[in-house]
């Protein structure tokens, strides 16, 4: 009984990080259309994170420790500042589903981070096969003919890749960072720092300068409350979850899956348009990303698997 309940849970948790990860991508296009992107991006996680953080204390988790702190806003800031916040200020200018197919390279990313500069295993032949062809889709992504491509998407394109490059980071920091037994509050702490200082930086842009609650449109206020409740709090608990209860090779699924539920999302509820190269590359880009994670399966490299905080956003 214990066993198929399990079952269930790890098919729901999955559910829930391939469907809301995948569809936060067009919450925050939609969120941007009437909130500036860095304080969206900061209130967003500073509620998500005195809510976790709340729970987490309500149900008995010890207080944190300055270090504990410390570590926090370092995962903080690669994750969710440089991370979250690039994609945020970018899908200004990008189509959701073209900045979900960028995120999908943070595999690239990771491989080669654990290698140079965390001890990791030289890529085998298949992950650096994987390796060069998701290269190729990216070049692919951000030509003209793949997205439309102007300076301003050229510009937020390469944030996104900056994003997903941090994310490796942070991932790999975290495997190694001694943070909170508790996933909640260990993310919730994340979430307030990382949400602190992108408010902050919000402000210092002077994005409250203009800004009034009044002009919030109800679609980017929805937008912002699923942010918060689903592609915060209950894919971040999700995911913490299948962390400890699945391998890491399952779990780096989500990779290939979110960019394909977030181009299909935009095509059909937004109508971004996507020319015939760009769905080319998300071909390639999913196929590569297979490749690269399949790879360190087989080559038994598990501490080369993306293990983050999730989304990217």
């Amino acid at each position: 009984m214990q066993s198929e309940r399990k079952k269930w849970l790890t098919v729901a948790a999955f559910a829930v990080v391939y469907l809301v990860w995948g569809s936060t991508y067009l919450a925050i296009r939609f969120g941007l259309q009437s909130m500036p992107p860095l304080l969206m991006a900061g209130s967003r996680f500073l509620v998500a994170g005195t809510i976790l953080c709340g729970w987490a204390l309500a149900r008995g988790a010890r207080l944190p420790s300055r270090a504990q702190w410390l570590r926090a806003t370092v995962a903080g800031i690669l994750m969710l500042v440089l991370g979250n916040g690039c994609v945020t200020w970018a899908e200004q200018y990008v189509p959701s589903g073209i900045a979900a197919l960028l995120v999908a390279s943070e595999p690239f990313w990771l491989v080669l981070t654990a290698w140079g500069f965390f001890g990791g295993r030289r890529p085998g032949i298949r992950t650096s096969v994987g390796l060069m062809i998701g290269l190729m889709g990216v070049g692919l992504l951000v030509t003209p003919e793949g997205g439309d491509t102007n300076g301003a998407m050229l510009a937020g394109s390469l944030a996104i890749l900056l994003a997903a490059f941090a994310w490796a980071v942070g991932s790999l920091y975290l495997r190694r960072a001694a943070l909170p037994e508790s996933p909640a509050l260990s993310t919730g702490m994340q979430m307030l720092s990382g949400g602190a200082i992108l408010a902050g930086l919000g402000l210092l842009r002077g994005e409250a300068a203009g800004f009034q609650l009044s002009s919030v449109t109800v679609t980017s206020g929805l937008a912002w409350l699923y942010l918060i409740g689903f592609g915060s709090i209950l894919a971040f608990t999700a995911y913490s979850w299948l962390i400890t209860e699945t391998t890491p090779a399952r779990l780096s699924t989500y990779a290939y899956v979110n960019p394909v539920v977030a181009v299909l999302l935009g095509s059909v509820v937004a109508h971004e348009p996507i020319a015939p190269l760009g769905w080319a590359a998300m071909v390639v880009i999913v196929a590569s990303v297979a490749l690269v994670t399949t790879g360190e399966q087989e080559e038994d490299v598990p501490e080369l698997v993306p293990v983050t905080l999730g989304e990217q956003t």
